[in-house]
Protein backbone atom coordinates (compact mmCIF):
# COMPACT_ATOMS: atom_id res chain seq x y z
CA UNK A 1 0.00 0.00 0.00
CA UNK A 2 1.14 3.55 -0.53
CA UNK A 3 2.47 5.39 2.47
CA UNK A 4 -0.52 6.58 4.44
CA UNK A 5 -1.04 10.28 5.04
CA UNK A 6 -0.50 11.33 8.62
CA UNK A 7 -1.53 14.29 10.73
CA UNK A 8 1.12 16.84 9.82
CA UNK A 9 1.71 18.38 13.28
CA UNK A 10 4.48 20.98 13.23
CA UNK A 11 4.96 20.66 9.45
CA UNK A 12 1.83 22.74 8.91
CA UNK A 13 4.03 25.77 8.13
CA UNK A 14 5.69 23.98 5.20
CA UNK A 15 5.64 25.96 1.95
CA UNK A 16 5.30 24.00 -1.29
CA UNK A 17 5.02 25.04 -4.90
CA UNK A 18 3.23 23.01 -7.57
CA UNK A 19 3.92 22.98 -11.29
CA UNK A 20 3.93 20.47 -14.18
CA UNK A 21 6.70 17.90 -14.42
CA UNK A 22 7.77 15.69 -17.31
CA UNK A 23 6.64 12.09 -17.67
CA UNK A 24 10.23 10.98 -17.03
CA UNK A 25 10.43 13.00 -13.80
CA UNK A 26 7.09 11.59 -12.72
CA UNK A 27 8.14 7.99 -13.46
CA UNK A 28 11.41 8.45 -11.57
CA UNK A 29 9.49 9.71 -8.54
CA UNK A 30 7.07 6.76 -8.64
CA UNK A 31 10.04 4.38 -8.72
CA UNK A 32 10.78 5.58 -5.19
CA UNK A 33 7.22 4.65 -4.11
CA UNK A 34 6.86 1.01 -5.17
CA UNK A 35 3.28 0.56 -3.97
CA UNK A 36 1.82 3.52 -5.86
CA UNK A 37 -1.13 2.65 -8.09
CA UNK A 38 -0.74 2.17 -11.84
CA UNK A 39 -3.57 4.73 -12.10
CA UNK A 40 -0.87 7.26 -11.20
CA UNK A 41 1.42 6.11 -14.01
CA UNK A 42 2.19 9.05 -16.34
CA UNK A 43 1.39 6.85 -19.35
CA UNK A 44 -2.17 6.21 -18.13
CA UNK A 45 -3.66 9.23 -19.98
CA UNK A 46 -2.69 7.50 -23.25
CA UNK A 47 -5.15 4.77 -22.22
CA UNK A 48 -7.90 7.14 -21.03
CA UNK A 49 -8.02 9.13 -24.24
CA UNK A 50 -11.25 10.96 -23.37
CA UNK A 51 -9.35 12.71 -20.56
CA UNK A 52 -6.45 15.17 -20.69
CA UNK A 53 -3.57 14.10 -18.47
CA UNK A 54 -1.19 16.29 -16.51
CA UNK A 55 1.76 15.26 -14.31
CA UNK A 56 2.20 17.64 -11.40
CA UNK A 57 5.03 17.88 -8.90
CA UNK A 58 5.06 19.54 -5.48
CA UNK A 59 8.42 21.07 -4.59
CA UNK A 60 9.98 22.01 -1.28
CA UNK A 61 12.46 24.50 -2.66
CA UNK A 62 13.95 22.67 -5.62
CA UNK A 63 13.28 19.18 -4.21
CA UNK A 64 10.40 17.12 -5.61
CA UNK A 65 8.49 15.76 -2.58
CA UNK A 66 5.12 14.75 -4.08
CA UNK A 67 3.71 13.95 -7.49
CA UNK A 68 0.33 13.22 -8.95
CA UNK A 69 -1.31 12.41 -12.24
CA UNK A 70 -4.38 14.57 -12.80
CA UNK A 71 -6.98 13.68 -15.40
CA UNK A 72 -9.02 16.61 -16.71
CA UNK A 73 -12.33 16.12 -18.43
CA UNK A 74 -14.63 18.69 -19.94
CA UNK A 75 -18.23 17.68 -19.69
CA UNK A 76 -20.52 17.37 -22.73
CA UNK A 77 -23.07 19.95 -21.59
CA UNK A 78 -22.36 23.18 -23.51
CA UNK A 79 -25.90 23.55 -24.83
CA UNK A 80 -27.63 23.06 -21.48
CA UNK A 81 -25.07 24.79 -19.25
CA UNK A 82 -22.61 26.70 -21.47
CA UNK A 83 -20.18 27.75 -18.72
CA UNK A 84 -19.91 24.14 -17.52
CA UNK A 85 -18.76 23.11 -20.98
CA UNK A 86 -15.76 25.42 -20.60
CA UNK A 87 -14.83 24.06 -17.19
CA UNK A 88 -13.49 20.63 -16.27
CA UNK A 89 -13.46 17.98 -13.60
CA UNK A 90 -9.95 17.38 -12.22
CA UNK A 91 -9.54 13.79 -11.05
CA UNK A 92 -6.67 12.40 -8.95
CA UNK A 93 -7.11 8.61 -8.86
CA UNK A 94 -5.05 7.13 -5.99
CA UNK A 95 -3.11 10.37 -5.73
CA UNK A 96 -1.18 12.39 -4.80
CA UNK A 97 1.80 10.14 -4.02
CA UNK A 98 4.12 11.34 -1.26
CA UNK A 99 5.96 10.38 1.92
CA UNK A 100 3.81 11.40 4.88
CA UNK A 101 6.89 12.00 7.02
CA UNK A 102 8.09 14.70 4.62
CA UNK A 103 4.93 16.36 3.38
CA UNK A 104 2.08 18.04 5.24
CA UNK A 105 -1.41 17.82 3.75
CA UNK A 106 -2.01 21.38 4.92
CA UNK A 107 0.80 22.52 2.61
CA UNK A 108 0.31 20.10 -0.29
CA UNK A 109 -3.42 20.28 -0.92
CA UNK A 110 -3.90 24.07 -1.01
CA UNK A 111 -1.00 24.31 -3.47
CA UNK A 112 -2.62 21.64 -5.68
CA UNK A 113 -5.99 23.35 -5.46
CA UNK A 114 -4.52 26.70 -6.50
CA UNK A 115 -2.88 25.15 -9.55
CA UNK A 116 -6.02 23.26 -10.61
CA UNK A 117 -8.19 26.33 -10.19
CA UNK A 118 -5.92 28.01 -12.70
CA UNK A 119 -6.51 25.07 -15.06
CA UNK A 120 -10.26 25.74 -15.02
CA UNK A 121 -11.36 22.99 -12.62
CA UNK A 122 -14.87 23.47 -11.24
CA UNK A 123 -14.51 20.34 -9.08
CA UNK A 124 -11.45 18.44 -7.84
CA UNK A 125 -11.93 14.79 -6.94
CA UNK A 126 -9.09 13.12 -5.05
CA UNK A 127 -8.67 9.46 -4.10
CA UNK A 128 -6.09 10.00 -1.36
CA UNK A 129 -3.88 6.89 -1.05
CA UNK A 130 -3.91 5.00 2.22
CA UNK A 131 -5.86 2.39 4.17
CA UNK A 132 -7.83 3.31 7.28
CA UNK A 133 -9.00 -0.17 8.35
CA UNK A 134 -8.51 -3.79 7.35
CA UNK A 135 -10.68 -6.82 8.08
CA UNK A 136 -9.56 -10.45 7.89
CA UNK A 137 -10.95 -12.47 4.98
CA UNK A 138 -12.24 -15.26 7.21
CA UNK A 139 -14.09 -12.81 9.50
CA UNK A 140 -15.86 -11.15 6.58
CA UNK A 141 -16.91 -14.40 4.91
CA UNK A 142 -18.19 -15.82 8.23
CA UNK A 143 -20.20 -12.65 8.86
CA UNK A 144 -21.60 -12.79 5.35
CA UNK A 145 -22.68 -16.39 5.89
CA UNK A 146 -24.32 -15.69 9.26
CA UNK A 147 -26.30 -12.64 8.17
CA UNK A 148 -26.03 -11.20 11.69
CA UNK A 149 -24.39 -7.92 10.63
CA UNK A 150 -25.45 -5.23 8.19
CA UNK A 151 -22.15 -3.83 6.94
CA UNK A 152 -18.45 -4.69 7.19
CA UNK A 153 -17.70 -1.64 9.35
CA UNK A 154 -19.66 -3.30 12.19
CA UNK A 155 -16.99 -6.03 12.44
CA UNK A 156 -13.86 -5.88 14.58
CA UNK A 157 -11.03 -4.81 12.26
CA UNK A 158 -7.75 -6.65 12.02
CA UNK A 159 -5.85 -3.39 11.63
CA UNK A 160 -6.70 0.29 12.22
CA UNK A 161 -4.74 3.38 11.20
CA UNK A 162 -4.67 5.46 14.37
CA UNK A 163 -4.08 8.64 12.35
CA UNK A 164 -7.11 8.22 10.08
CA UNK A 165 -9.47 10.30 12.23
CA UNK A 166 -6.96 13.16 12.33
CA UNK A 167 -6.42 12.94 8.56
CA UNK A 168 -10.16 13.12 7.90
CA UNK A 169 -10.47 16.11 10.21
CA UNK A 170 -7.55 17.75 8.42
CA UNK A 171 -9.19 17.21 5.02
CA UNK A 172 -12.52 18.62 6.15
CA UNK A 173 -10.77 21.61 7.69
CA UNK A 174 -9.14 22.27 4.32
CA UNK A 175 -12.56 22.34 2.63
CA UNK A 176 -12.73 18.81 1.25
CA UNK A 177 -16.01 16.88 1.32
CA UNK A 178 -15.85 13.23 2.44
CA UNK A 179 -17.28 10.30 0.47
CA UNK A 180 -20.49 8.71 1.65
CA UNK A 181 -20.31 5.03 2.54
CA UNK A 182 -22.57 3.20 0.12
CA UNK A 183 -23.54 -0.39 -0.56
CA UNK A 184 -23.21 0.34 -4.27
CA UNK A 185 -19.96 0.71 -6.19
CA UNK A 186 -18.95 4.35 -6.42
CA UNK A 187 -18.41 5.99 -9.81
CA UNK A 188 -14.62 6.02 -9.37
CA UNK A 189 -12.47 3.78 -7.20
CA UNK A 190 -14.48 1.80 -4.61
CA UNK A 191 -13.82 2.71 -0.99
CA UNK A 192 -13.82 -0.98 0.04
CA UNK A 193 -11.35 -3.23 -1.77
CA UNK A 194 -10.26 -6.86 -1.62
CA UNK A 195 -6.53 -7.50 -1.34
CA UNK A 196 -4.62 -10.74 -0.78
CA UNK A 197 -1.55 -10.14 1.42
CA UNK A 198 1.63 -11.59 -0.08
CA UNK A 199 3.75 -10.87 3.00
CA UNK A 200 3.33 -11.71 6.67
CA UNK A 201 2.76 -9.12 9.39
CA UNK A 202 6.53 -8.60 9.70
CA UNK A 203 6.88 -7.97 5.98
CA UNK A 204 8.42 -11.34 5.12
CA UNK A 205 7.44 -12.84 1.77
CA UNK A 206 4.90 -15.66 1.81
CA UNK A 207 5.17 -18.74 -0.38
CA UNK A 208 2.40 -20.09 -2.61
CA UNK A 209 1.25 -22.64 -0.04
CA UNK A 210 0.84 -19.91 2.58
CA UNK A 211 -1.30 -17.87 0.20
CA UNK A 212 -3.39 -20.93 -0.68
CA UNK A 213 -3.88 -21.59 3.03
CA UNK A 214 -5.74 -18.27 3.28
CA UNK A 215 -8.48 -19.56 0.97
CA UNK A 216 -11.51 -21.39 2.23
CA UNK A 217 -11.58 -25.14 1.73
CA UNK A 218 -13.69 -25.05 -1.45
CA UNK A 219 -11.55 -22.43 -3.20
CA UNK A 220 -8.35 -24.22 -2.24
CA UNK A 221 -9.70 -27.54 -3.50
CA UNK A 222 -10.88 -26.04 -6.80
CA UNK A 223 -7.56 -24.23 -7.28
CA UNK A 224 -5.58 -27.41 -6.71
CA UNK A 225 -7.93 -29.34 -8.99
CA UNK A 226 -7.33 -26.78 -11.75
CA UNK A 227 -3.66 -27.74 -11.76
CA UNK A 228 -4.67 -31.34 -12.60
CA UNK A 229 -7.26 -30.44 -15.24
CA UNK A 230 -5.07 -30.73 -18.36
CA UNK A 231 -5.12 -26.97 -18.84
CA UNK A 232 -2.42 -25.20 -20.81
CA UNK A 233 -1.60 -21.78 -19.33
CA UNK A 234 0.07 -19.27 -21.64
CA UNK A 235 0.75 -15.56 -21.87
CA UNK A 236 -0.11 -13.55 -24.97
CA UNK A 237 1.09 -10.48 -26.81
CA UNK A 238 -0.83 -7.56 -28.26
CA UNK A 239 -1.61 -9.64 -31.35
CA UNK A 240 -3.59 -12.03 -29.09
CA UNK A 241 -5.93 -9.38 -27.74
CA UNK A 242 -8.69 -10.14 -30.30
CA UNK A 243 -8.96 -13.64 -28.78
CA UNK A 244 -9.25 -12.02 -25.35
CA UNK A 245 -11.90 -9.63 -26.67
CA UNK A 246 -14.06 -12.40 -28.08
CA UNK A 247 -14.14 -14.26 -24.76
CA UNK A 248 -14.61 -10.99 -22.84
CA UNK A 249 -17.58 -10.07 -25.04
CA UNK A 250 -19.09 -13.52 -24.41
CA UNK A 251 -18.65 -12.98 -20.66
CA UNK A 252 -20.22 -9.50 -20.81
CA UNK A 253 -23.28 -10.82 -22.64
CA UNK A 254 -23.68 -13.75 -20.26
CA UNK A 255 -23.20 -11.69 -17.08
CA UNK A 256 -25.08 -8.64 -18.39
CA UNK A 257 -22.48 -5.89 -18.14
CA UNK A 258 -21.19 -3.36 -20.64
CA UNK A 259 -17.63 -4.19 -21.67
CA UNK A 260 -14.82 -2.03 -23.00
CA UNK A 261 -13.79 -2.06 -26.66
CA UNK A 262 -10.74 -3.84 -28.02
CA UNK A 263 -9.01 -0.50 -28.64
CA UNK A 264 -9.01 0.21 -24.90
CA UNK A 265 -7.18 -3.02 -24.09
CA UNK A 266 -4.75 -2.44 -26.94
CA UNK A 267 -3.82 0.96 -25.53
CA UNK A 268 -3.61 -0.41 -22.00
CA UNK A 269 -1.35 -3.28 -23.02
CA UNK A 270 0.89 -1.05 -25.14
CA UNK A 271 1.25 1.87 -22.75
CA UNK A 272 1.75 0.00 -19.48
CA UNK A 273 4.30 -2.34 -21.00
CA UNK A 274 6.21 0.69 -22.28
CA UNK A 275 6.46 2.10 -18.74
CA UNK A 276 9.41 1.42 -16.47
CA UNK A 277 8.88 -1.25 -13.76
CA UNK A 278 5.30 -1.82 -14.94
CA UNK A 279 3.85 -4.76 -16.80
CA UNK A 280 0.48 -5.66 -18.25
CA UNK A 281 0.16 -9.39 -18.84
CA UNK A 282 -2.46 -11.29 -20.81
CA UNK A 283 -3.07 -14.86 -19.63
CA UNK A 284 -4.95 -17.67 -21.38
CA UNK A 285 -6.14 -21.06 -20.15
CA UNK A 286 -6.81 -23.58 -22.94
CA UNK A 287 -8.05 -27.13 -22.88
CA UNK A 288 -7.05 -28.70 -26.18
CA UNK A 289 -8.26 -26.14 -28.76
CA UNK A 290 -10.83 -24.46 -26.55
CA UNK A 291 -10.10 -21.16 -24.81
CA UNK A 292 -11.73 -21.51 -21.38
CA UNK A 293 -10.51 -18.43 -19.51
CA UNK A 294 -8.44 -15.30 -19.91
CA UNK A 295 -7.23 -12.58 -17.55
CA UNK A 296 -5.41 -9.27 -17.59
CA UNK A 297 -2.91 -8.62 -14.80
CA UNK A 298 -1.03 -5.43 -14.02
CA UNK A 299 2.04 -5.06 -11.83
CA UNK A 300 3.69 -1.80 -10.94
CA UNK A 301 6.55 -1.85 -8.47
CA UNK A 302 5.54 -4.07 -5.55
CA UNK A 303 1.79 -4.08 -6.14
CA UNK A 304 -0.16 -6.43 -8.41
CA UNK A 305 -3.74 -6.22 -9.66
CA UNK A 306 -6.19 -8.67 -11.21
CA UNK A 307 -7.79 -6.10 -13.51
CA UNK A 308 -10.06 -8.02 -15.92
CA UNK A 309 -11.21 -11.58 -16.35
CA UNK A 310 -13.23 -13.55 -18.88
CA UNK A 311 -14.42 -17.14 -19.03
CA UNK A 312 -16.28 -19.61 -21.19
CA UNK A 313 -19.36 -21.54 -20.09
CA UNK A 314 -17.66 -24.72 -21.34
CA UNK A 315 -15.74 -27.20 -19.18
CA UNK A 316 -16.56 -25.41 -15.93
CA UNK A 317 -15.33 -28.29 -13.78
CA UNK A 318 -11.78 -27.74 -15.02
CA UNK A 319 -11.80 -24.47 -13.03
CA UNK A 320 -9.79 -22.54 -15.62
CA UNK A 321 -10.32 -19.12 -13.91
CA UNK A 322 -8.87 -20.59 -10.72
CA UNK A 323 -5.80 -21.71 -12.62
CA UNK A 324 -5.26 -18.20 -13.92
CA UNK A 325 -5.68 -16.71 -10.44
CA UNK A 326 -3.03 -19.10 -9.16
CA UNK A 327 -0.66 -18.14 -11.98
CA UNK A 328 -1.12 -14.44 -11.24
CA UNK A 329 -0.45 -15.01 -7.55
CA UNK A 330 2.70 -16.96 -8.42
CA UNK A 331 3.92 -14.18 -10.70
CA UNK A 332 3.14 -11.50 -8.11
CA UNK A 333 5.11 -13.45 -5.50
CA UNK A 334 8.02 -13.92 -7.90
CA UNK A 335 8.09 -10.13 -8.47
CA UNK A 336 8.29 -9.50 -4.72
CA UNK A 337 4.85 -7.88 -4.53
CA UNK A 338 3.28 -7.07 -1.19
CA UNK A 339 -0.35 -7.24 -2.27
CA UNK A 340 -2.47 -8.84 -4.98
CA UNK A 341 -5.55 -6.70 -5.49
CA UNK A 342 -8.85 -8.26 -6.60
CA UNK A 343 -10.68 -4.94 -6.91
CA UNK A 344 -13.66 -3.40 -5.18
CA UNK A 345 -16.58 -4.89 -3.30
CA UNK A 346 -19.68 -3.77 -1.48
CA UNK A 347 -19.52 -3.24 2.31
CA UNK A 348 -22.93 -4.91 2.65
CA UNK A 349 -23.07 -8.13 4.67
CA UNK A 350 -26.62 -8.98 3.64
CA UNK A 351 -26.27 -12.46 2.07
CA UNK A 352 -29.19 -11.64 -0.26
CA UNK A 353 -27.69 -8.38 -1.51
CA UNK A 354 -27.03 -8.48 -5.30
CA UNK A 355 -23.27 -7.90 -4.85
CA UNK A 356 -22.90 -10.38 -2.00
CA UNK A 357 -21.62 -13.06 -4.36
CA UNK A 358 -18.68 -10.88 -5.33
CA UNK A 359 -17.71 -10.35 -1.68
CA UNK A 360 -18.09 -14.05 -1.04
CA UNK A 361 -15.87 -15.01 -3.97
CA UNK A 362 -13.10 -12.54 -3.14
CA UNK A 363 -12.92 -13.38 0.55
CA UNK A 364 -12.98 -17.12 -0.11
CA UNK A 365 -9.93 -16.44 -2.28
CA UNK A 366 -8.20 -15.22 0.90
CA UNK A 367 -8.54 -11.48 0.24
CA UNK A 368 -8.75 -9.22 3.26
CA UNK A 369 -11.08 -6.24 2.96
CA UNK A 370 -9.49 -2.81 3.26
CA UNK A 371 -11.24 0.52 3.59
CA UNK A 372 -9.43 3.35 1.86
CA UNK A 373 -9.91 7.07 2.43
CA UNK A 374 -12.18 7.03 -0.60
CA UNK A 375 -12.64 9.84 -3.07
CA UNK A 376 -12.97 13.34 -1.60
CA UNK A 377 -14.40 16.35 -3.43
CA UNK A 378 -13.22 19.94 -3.41
CA UNK A 379 -15.95 22.08 -5.04
CA UNK A 380 -14.18 25.05 -6.60
CA UNK A 381 -17.49 26.29 -7.98
CA UNK A 382 -20.38 25.04 -5.86
CA UNK A 383 -23.08 25.92 -8.38
CA UNK A 384 -21.36 23.99 -11.17
CA UNK A 385 -20.60 21.13 -8.79
CA UNK A 386 -24.30 20.83 -7.95
CA UNK A 387 -25.15 20.86 -11.67
CA UNK A 388 -22.57 18.13 -12.29
CA UNK A 389 -23.88 16.02 -9.41
CA UNK A 390 -27.41 16.31 -10.74
CA UNK A 391 -26.24 15.38 -14.23
CA UNK A 392 -24.42 12.28 -12.93
CA UNK A 393 -27.41 11.22 -10.88
CA UNK A 394 -29.64 11.30 -13.97
CA UNK A 395 -27.30 9.37 -16.26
Amino acid sequence: MTTRPQHPGPRGAQQLTVHPISADEHAAFLAQHPTASFLQNPRWPQVKTDWRGESLGAFDGDRLVAATLVLHRRLPLPSAVPVLGRKSLAYLAEGPVFDAEEVALSALLPALVDHLKGQGAFLIRMGLPGVTRRWAAQDVRRALASGEHTVISELEPLQVDDDAVAVRAELEGLGWQPPQESEEFEAGQPQFQARIPLTDEEGGALDVDAVLARMDQTSRRQTRKSTRSELVITTGGEEDLPAWQALYAETAERDDFTGRPLSYFQRMFRELNAAEDTECTLYFAHHEDALLAAAIYVRQGKFAWYVYGASSSQERKRYAPRALQLRQIEDALAAGCRWYDLGGLSPSLDPEYPLAGLTRFKTTMGADVVQTYGEWDYPVNRLLTRAFTLYMARR
